[in-house]
């Protein structure tokens, strides 16, 4: 993995490694929602509920448009996600039809 950078010397660049272990600390938690979001509505659809599912694929669809505004993941990386997970919940109201 990565290891520490050698200490700064000089005030700004101490102060830009301040800010970038804050904004990691940030950007960590929010990533960590994402995933266990994104497990919360795969198990939905695991279990076939078509009700639970939505409501999770809702409160995802919230989660990654908040992380893509924030500026923690790309928003095409978030399109791309909630797209998918739609997909999915949406086959799962297909396969209830057959």
């Amino acid at each position: 993995m990565a290891t520490k950078a050698k200490p700064k010397r000089n005030l700004s660049a101490l102060k830009r490694a301040r800010q970038a272990e804050k904004r990691n600390l940030r950007n960590k938690s929010v990533r960590s929602t994402i995933k266990s979001i994104v497990k919360k509505v795969e198990s939905a659809i695991a279990s076939g509920n078509k009700e639970d599912a939505n409501q999770a694929l809702k409160e995802a669809t919230k989660v990654f448009t908040m992380a893509a505004s924030q500026g923690v993941i790309h928003r095409n990386n978030a399109s791309r996600s909630i797209s998918r997970l739609t997909r999915k919940v949406n086959s799962l109201s297909k396969a209830e039809a057959a």
